[in-house]
């Protein structure tokens, strides 16, 4: 897409055993393309052993910051994670793209008090909201799980932002370790009463704010939803998918007629219906947008114009957004004969 630029990484800092941050330079010319809301991301592009590889990875800096800079944390068996932690080095140039996403925080329209829900890297997105939030004079609690305090990303940033800003309540919860002042055990429907029911009981909460793997934001949300906090309160964001699948989807076969738009350019040709519209599209040298490739980013979303498809996964979209047309391409199975996609109509 026309929308990634070629960047120098100007820092990287080792925060944990198994995660960097990495700062990149951004000239002066390039920078409204990359102004970006708290909460946003940015897909970065290199080729890897002859292969090119794209991941999203959220922006872990306030926009008044004026930096653009992620964490990265190395998963076993992950081509980028473990290239970024392992190889990567400052001065190297990545493709990236202009930040994307709707997992935001814009304090003009989210005023009030704000809780936010941590584990792991999810904790990336939450340090450009509570950053912030904060900056705004806004009351913020973080409930942030890991397995130690070794294994914690920014511990020691946010410690000491909870030092600085006296309306920041801060609670670690770690599973694999003992700490003082810390809850044991991983976030669950205990450590989530226990912030919002009793240490920040006199706390007006307007937004609450989740990030992680799925069985946790499942486990937050329903904890919420049960002390009578409305869906529309709460966001999330999924940094690993869950591996449920359609049955639908698994059972699409035959041929479809594609009709695709992307950047203002038409193509059509026939696909089998068992792959996926984006791989189908990228077969044919389509340079369709995409990032995960797993269904919990938002960077291959498009709207059908005719026709129908079905999604093996859909923890993204809205029902309201599926009824207006709209589709994970990496997760859709054309299920009529002729189907018309639009990247460009989102």
């Amino acid at each position: 897409m026309s929308d990634f630029r070629q960047l120098e990484v100007r820092h990287i800092v080792r925060e944990t055993p198994s995660a960097v941050s990495v700062e990149f330079h951004v000239p002066e010319a390039l920078q409204p393309s990359y102004s970006f809301k708290a909460g946003q991301y940015v897909t970065l592009k290199t080729t890897i052993n002859g292969e090119e590889v794209r991941r999203a990875y959220s922006l872990c800096a306030a926009p008044k910051e004026n930096k653009l800079r992620v964490a990265i944390k190395e998963v076993a068996g992950g081509k980028f994670s473990t290239y970024a932690n392992r190889t990567l080095t400052e001065g190297t140039v990545l493709d990236i793209h202009s930040p994307e996403g709707n997992f935001v925080y814009t304090p003009s329209t989210h005023t009030g008090a704000i809780a936010l829900f941590a584990a792991g890297s999810g904790i990336t997105p939450m340090m450009s909201i509570l950053k912030t939030a904060l900056d705004y004079g806004n009351t913020v609690a973080l409930l942030y799980g890991n397995k130690s305090p070794e294994e914690t990303i920014f511990h020691d940033e946010l410690i000491a932002l909870a030092n600085q800003y006296p309306n920041f309540y801060l609670k670690f919860a770690y599973s694999q370790a003992r700490a003082e002042d810390a809850l044991a055990g991983r976030i669950d429907s205990t450590a989530v009463n226990y912030v919002i029911k009793n240490q920040m009981k006199d706390a007006d909460f307007k937004h609450y704010y989740i990030c992680g793997p799925e069985a946790m934001i499942q486990t937050v949300s329903e904890t919420l939803q049960n002390n009578d906090i409305s869906k529309e309160a709460i966001y999330f964001e999924l940094f690993t998918s869950s591996s449920e699948t359609n049955a639908a989807a698994e059972e699409v076969s035959g041929k479809s007629t594609i009709s695709i738009t992307v950047d203002d350019e038409d193509f059509t040709f026939e696909m089998d219906a068992s792959e996926t519209i984006l791989d189908a599209a990228l077969k044919q040298k389509i340079d369709a947008p995409y990032s995960c490739q797993g269904g919990i980013c938002s960077s291959c979303i498009a709207r059908i114009v005719d026709g129908k498809a079905v999604m093996e996964k859909n923890q993204i979209l809205t029902d309201s957004e599926i009824e207006d047309g709209m589709i994970l391409t990496c997760q859709a199975h054309p299920t009529t004969a002729t189907i018309k996609i639009d990247y460009d109509d989102i």
